[in-house]
């Protein structure tokens, strides 16, 4: 089944999936991970309800009792599957286009469900029930089936969220707020209020054939809307959510968007000094290798220890559990907390900003400066059919460079006193991701375009 990723199942419907399939992925689900429940929740997409209900049918047949908890953010998710401590299914397929659903796996505790805990096995599990015509048939069990309930858990959700951020005492913000027709429409209403924040919503009506533009801020066409009403209003901030509002992104006062690195270490700052306050000796916060290197130079200046991974969440959270590392943060947004289970959450590192902002007076722009000290060139892609070829040219080119080193963690990093710059091939199409960030603006553009001229050769 090629619908089943490295982290999650993701597909076009019904083309590659349908409810037939989802219910014999939750009876799957549940034999595989021996979950007792699972809390089971959806986006706002028109293909997620029934969906979703087949999966929780597939996993009530199979023992199982689920618990329905409907529209939700992905994070929302986590939360429930954390204090309910059930195992977990959410229906999204996060910032794809409309056609698109998918689904994330997780265990007791929001802990991952990926290609080496248990997502090949079910796979391999439903793939066995396929017969030669495609039909897929679930063998039953001898056990009693499982009951269905539904529950509503956003308030105990946003509640969570709001206990772990010192909110009192800032002062008022203008904020406006581009859900891009996702289920930050459904949860930033219930989160904020009460807060001093005047919002400005954008986009807010649950739609999942996204009317305006597509839920994926990493696309920097999605961020003009939000661009130009924070300017036009007179904003503080602006904040992006993607379609299952798990990933936040942030506009400064002038438009501008603040790197996703820089809000790692904004957010890793206020984490290290919480927790040594409380008495924590040399926290450690998780960075993945193409985050900037100003995170881990802020993290030893804090006293802290700064942990490098691959890009990807199930090498974060891995690495969190491992190091009990009290945050962790990604280029592409997402934003992990050891208090929030050690999952992602975008709206969490959005109440750290707006605290963050509203503790002191001055802007955005110039509360961020402090955490932005390099030009970067963010990830720029490249179709190429022969990667490895590719990789090695660039590799030899700077194969004499001075003081240069080379890893492989994860694609093919270089790193000299002045720049770095890592290539990555796609686990799913044929591109080569680049990265590169230098002390200055030119010395940037030198190094991007000499390596996209040697791998688009």
């Amino acid at each position: 089944m090629q619908l089943v990723k490295a982290y999650d199942v993701r597909g076009v419907v019904p083309d590659q999936w349908d409810e037939g399939l989802s219910f014999a992925l939750g009876a799957a689900f549940v034999r595989v991970v021996g979950a007792s429940a699972v809390v089971v929740g959806h986006d706002m997409r028109p293909s997620s309800p029934s969906l979703s209900r087949a999966f929780a049918l597939g996993a009530v047949g199979s023992g199982a009792d689920v618990v329905e908890i409907g529209l939700c953010s992905t994070d929302q998710l986590y939360y429930a599957s954390g204090s309910l401590d059930l195992a977990g299914a959410m229906f999204t397929a996060s910032h794809n286009p409309a056609r698109y659903n998918g689904i994330k796996l997780c265990r007791a505790g929001a802990s991952p469900v990926g290609q080496d805990t248990g997502l090949t096995e079910i796979r391999e599990l439903v793939e066995s029930w396929t017969g030669p015509d495609g039909v897929v048939t679930v063998p039953p069990l001898e056990v009693a089936a499982g009951s269905l309930s539904v529950k509503d858990t956003l308030g105990g959700y946003a509640g969570h969220l709001l206990g772990l951020v010192d909110l009192a005492g800032m002062r008022r913000l203008k904020v406006v707020v581009d859900a891009g027709n996702g289920m930050g429409g459904h949860t930033v209403p219930t989160v904020f209020a009460g807060l001093p924040v005047d919002l400005v919503p954008l986009y807010f009506e649950l739609d999942g054939t996204f009317p305006n533009h597509e839920a994926n801020p990493l696309d920097p066409a999605n961020l003009v809307d939000l661009q130009a009403k924070v300017v036009e209003c007179g904003a503080d901030l602006g904040l992006a959510f993607d379609g299952d509002a798990d990933r936040c992104f942030v506009i400064d006062e002038r438009g501008e968007a603040v790197s996703p690195s820089a809000i790692t270490a904004l957010v890793a700052a206020r984490e290290i000094a919480r927790v040594q306050a409380a008495g924590e000796s040399n926290p450690t916060v998780i960075h993945n290798l193409i985050t900037s290197h100003t995170v881990p130079e802020v993290v030893r200046e804090l006293g802290a220890t700064p942990v490098r991974t691959r890009v990807g969440h199930s090498f974060i959270k891995q690495e969190m559990a491992v190091t009990g590392a009290v945050f962790g943060g990604e280029h592409s947004a997402h934003y992990y907390f050891r208090d929030f289970w050690r999952a992602d959450t975008g709206m969490l590192a959005a109440l750290h900003v707006l605290a963050a902002l509203g503790h002191q007076e001055r802007p955005l722009s110039a509360l961020t400066a402090a955490y932005d000290r390099y030009s970067a060139s963010g990830e720029i892609n490249s179709t190429v059919t022969d990667q490895e070829a590719a990789t090695a040219r660039v590799a030899a080119h700077y194969a004499g460079c001075p003081d240069a080193g080379t890893d492989t963690l994860d694609g093919l990093t270089i790193t000299t006193p002045t720049w770095w710059l890592n290539l990555r091939a796609s686990n799913t199409e044929p591109l080569l991701r680049l990265n590169v960030e230098a002390d200055t603006p030119a010395i940037m553009a030198t190094i991007r375009d000499t390596v996209l001229t040697l791998i688009r050769t």
